[in-house]
């Protein structure tokens, strides 16, 4: 399958900028029992059935963008990616022609970070002076998105972030749970929606373009996991009794589904990565089988991004993007900090093979 399959027009004052109010948002329904329906994120306790089992990620968003200068004076952007020790990090350094190895970048704070290596992907493995996470606080800037055009604001400390977001260590947010409240999140359980966290910490590869023709050729990035004993279970009892399991996001999509993989068909409780790339059937190749998500709670994605790729196999390649051309017809908005769709799984994708 091409990548250009997953194309679509999109006008550029379609991307949100800011966000909406908590709940808010609008929401475009694709369900199997009719036409699609317009309605909003506070709608979700009766769109969602009784028995339901509503999984969320719990991630935090750590401030990963720093700045600095160069020995030079020269300005210098890092974005934390990944910590490889005490002091040392996996990062973007921008502009690469300052980041050669042994250069020194004078953060503030008496902080700096030292290149060690460049490696062959763009990325740095950079030695700090100090362990930098006690800085983040005060120097460290929220990594807004590249198709939000403005500087991030002290706002967007807190609107970047679920209001369940528990564990740091992500690089994005999870986008689809920005919409939640928490008095959204009482009535959803008040209705009869058992509710179950997971973490998945989300990094750049999020934002990763499908640079191949085919995309069976690209490559994912792996993304650390975590499940508690808790959500197993939660998971355990809801497939027992036929109920759906509700994923908010794709980044919970690929946490249940990489572990289901990983675990024979049952998802487990414990720690573990994933680097599954899920995609639709095609001619040539046989696309994904889910084993676990029933419904998506997912926000409106890149064209030819792997997200988008995760949502057409879910509901369907051309139900998904003839929806896609209705939203911006209705003048959703797109993105992170824009407006949300709610799908169940297409019957012709409810295998259990693996891909």
């Amino acid at each position: 399958m091409l990548t250009s399959d997953f194309d679509y027009d999109l006008p550029a004052s379609s991307i949100a900028q800011e966000p909406a109010p908590r709940g808010e948002s609008r929401l475009l329904v694709l369900d199997r029992t009719g036409p699609d329906r317009h309605a909003r994120v506070r709608d979700l306790p009766r769109l969602l059935r009784p028995g339901d089992l509503l999984v969320l990620n719990d991630t935090r968003v750590i401030p990963a963008r720093l700045y600095g200068k160069s020995a030079g004076g020269g300005k210098m952007e890092i974005l934390l990616v990944e910590p490889l020790g005490e002091r040392e990090w996996d990062a973007l350094v921008n502009p690469g022609r300052r980041a050669r190895p042994g250069a020194r970048i004078e953060i503030g704070e008496g902080l700096a970070a030292e290149v060690t290596t460049k490696r062959e992907d763009g990325r740095y493995r950079l030695r700090f002076s100090e362990p930098v996470e006690p800085h983040l606080e005060r120097l460290g800037h929220i990594p807004l998105p590249p198709y939000i055009h403005r500087p991030d604001t002290p706002e967007d400390r807190e609107r970047y972030q679920t209001v369940y977001a528990r564990r740091p260590g992500a690089v994005a947010a999870p986008t689809a749970g920005l919409h939640f409240t928490e008095e959204l999140l009482r009535e959803i359980e008040a209705a009869g929606t058992e509710i179950a966290r997971v973490t998945l910490h989300v990094g750049i590869g999020t934002f990763k373009p499908v640079s191949a023709e085919r995309i069976e050729e690209h490559r994912m990035e792996r993304e650390r996991y975590e499940i508690g004993e808790e959500t197993a279970e939660a998971i355990r009892r809801a497939r027992a009794a036929g109920r759906r399991i509700v994923a908010v996001g794709t980044t919970v999509v690929r946490t249940l589904e990489g572990a289901a993989l990983a675990g024979g068909g049952e998802v487990r409780a414990g720690s573990g990565s994933t680097d599954l790339f899920i995609y639709p059937d095609s001619p040539d190749s046989p696309g994904f089988r889910f084993q676990m998500v029933d419904a998506l709670l997912t926000n409106f994605h890149l064209p030819r991004s792997t997200l988008l790729m995760l949502v057409s196999a879910f509901a369907g390649r051309e139900r998904v993007l003839a929806a896609y051309e209705e939203a911006v017809r209705e003048g959703y908005r797109f993105y992170s900090y824009g407006d949300a769709m709610l799908l169940e799984r297409a019957i012709r994708l409810a295998s259990t093979a693996a891909p």
